[in-house]
């Protein structure tokens, strides 16, 4: 990053991405840049962290994401709920994994860990600045493309020059309206009231359906959470702002028949069922992330869990863009993985309001649902797809979008000598002959030494932000030659990927036998028991090889 003065009023500033918004997810994608080698600078209009727990759930997935860079420590021990919701219906979210349920950490402790996280990387963050106009450079004028954005801060107004800009500030998104980015969808017809509250004694409740509304109400040290929605009450304008204790209580007394107005609110606020998402998650050097590119009420923790994952992917991919290893059109990745995620996280969201906040009418339905979860099939598609464990990208091979997530327990009893597509390393019996692993996240498992040191762990393999090729093969001489190929192979690329080699644990989740090329953000993007079709994915996700001497 490099400052100067180009005239007595604006000071300029120069860095390879620029971060707007110093929520959950632009914390988070500071952090991933950062540990990618990129510069980045991170805007915000705050003049702190929030003092707000809009948010206070962390699922599976999230866990695994925060444990895969070392970050779960500082976040102590968290209760864990292993059963959540599906539009208020009890659902269990417990499936193969480290961390199964969910967890419960406040926002305020998410930003915190994160802040620290993207600080310590070296991460430039600037709050009290406000974004007020940016400009697209092609580079026809002679000048370096990139993104200018004039900001205005308590020192008076800066210029950020970038390669890149991300916009994370939130569904109300400033840059997503200087971009004049399309945002389809629809907006909110019904609401839930929220406020925190210290003073009051109310029982706990979840969701639950009175004759005239849905309540929920918990209490946790001393502070009383309490949402309610009046069935049939229409969203409420107030000019932007937020609603004020008493319309709270007094949807409370109507909803409930109790009377929580001697309580004192600590924070009070309003959650519509809005739900849209742009048309593009990148506009060339512009790219969106979180609640700026998509809106939706937040059921669950998903809208949260949602932005940390966006960001997740994004981070690995625009630091390999700025730092010159990968070409630009690996962006292009972010936007079909992450916006057909999103897709199918708004249209589940969607389908839990109208169970959520519907009257008698969707009483049927809600009692159809609570039987179908009764199957496991059903259970484990609805937590895969809430937890964001059944995420399954396609990384070529014909892999596809979020899918049902795999019983990692099968997966280890499947192991070596099943049949294997040339550069896809797939198996008879799995869809459309697919490595059941192939697109989604490596489970968490350990590895036996291979000549020598102790075990290893998966996760704890992808703490650098590296790429992995893991050479699952055992100690045999045939599987030495093996093992020596793939590393002869990744050669070109070793200063991206790392190479492990190790057997994995009899009974565990990796395939004995084959070798697993792994992205940063921890997804399998080749599977297979020899080379073929390596140098592709090689080149596909980690760039052209190094340039030999």
């Amino acid at each position: 990053m490099t400052t100067d003065q180009q005239d007595t009023d604006t000071a300029a500033l120069d860095t390879d991405v620029l971060v707007v918004g110093a929520g959950p997810t632009g914390l988070m994608l500071a952090a991933e840049l950062r540990l990618g080698g990129a510069e980045v600078v991170v805007v915000d209009q705050r003049p702190g962290p929030t003092t707000e727990s809009r948010a206070s759930t962390l699922h599976a997935r999230t866990m695994e994401i925060l444990d895969s860079r070392g970050l779960l420590d500082g976040l102590g021990t968290p209760p864990c709920e292993p059963r959540g919701h599906f539009g208020g219906v009890p659902l269990d979210l417990t499936l193969p994994g480290p961390y199964p349920g969910q967890w419960k950490v406040a926002q305020t402790r998410t930003e915190e860990l994160l802040e620290r996280r993207a600080a310590d990387l070296g991460a430039d963050l600037w709050r009290r600045h406000q974004l007020l106009s940016l400009t697209v450079r092609d580079g026809a004028d002679g000048a370096p493309e990139g993104v200018e954005a004039e900001t205005i801060g308590p020192y008076g107004p800066v210029r950020v020059r970038a390669r890149h800009l991300v916009g994370c500030d939130g569904e109300d998104s400033t840059v997503r309206r200087l971009v004049r980015a399309p945002f389809p969808g629809q907006d909110a017809r019904r609401e839930l009231l929220r406020a925190d509250v210290s003073g009051v004694s109310v029982a706990d409740r979840r969701f639950q359906r009175l004759r005239h509304g849905l309540a929920i109400a918990a209490t946790r040290d001393g502070v009383t959470r309490v949402m309610v929605h009046e069935f049939g009450r229409p969203v409420t304008e107030r000019g932007g702002g937020e609603p004020d204790f008493a319309e709270v209580t007094d949807v409370w007394k109507r909803v409930t028949g109790e009377d929580i107005s001697h309580g004192t609110p600590l924070w009070v606020n309003a959650f519509g069922d809005a739900n849209r998402q742009l048309a593009r998650y990148r506009h060339g050097r512009v790219l969106f992330a979180g609640d700026a590119a998509h809106r939706q009420m937040p059921s669950g923790g998903q809208a949260l869990n949602l932005g940390l994952q966006d960001a997740f992917n994004l981070g690995w991919k625009l630091a390999a863009v700025v730092r010159g290893s990968a070409p630009e059109d690996l962006l292009d990745t972010y936007d079909t993985e992450r916006r057909t995620v999103g897709r199918q996280v708004l249209a589940n969201i969607r389908a839990q309001v109208e169970l959520l906040l519907g009257g008698p009418e969707v009483e049927p339905a809600r009692a159809l649902l609570t039987e179908l979860l009764a199957v496991d099939g059903v259970r484990r598609h609805l937590a895969g797809m809430i937890s964001g464990l059944g995420i399954r990208y396609d990384v070529g091979g014909g892999a596809a979008g979020p899918d049902a997530p795999v019983d990692e327990g099968e997966l280890g009893g499947r192991g070596a000598g099943a049949a294997a597509v040339p550069g896809a390393g797939s198996r008879s019996g799995d869809p459309a002959g697919l490595h059941p692993l192939l697109g989604r996240r490596l489970p968490d498992a350990w590895l036996e030494p291979a000549a020598g040191g102790g075990r290893r762990r998966t996760t704890e393999l992808l703490r650098t932000g590296r790429g992995l090729l893991l050479s699952l093969a055992g100690n045999r001489a045939g599987a030495r030659a093996g093992t020596d190929a793939l590393r002869a192979a990744l050669a070109p690329w070793a200063d991206r990927v790392e190479f492990v080699a190790g057997p994995p644990e009899a009974g565990g989740p990796l395939p004995a036998g084959q070798a697993l090329l792994v992205r940063p953000d921890g997804h399998v993007a080749w599977a297979g028991p020899h080379p073929d079709g390596l140098s592709a994915a090689l080149t596909r996700w980690f760039g052209f090889p190094a340039a030999r001497d």
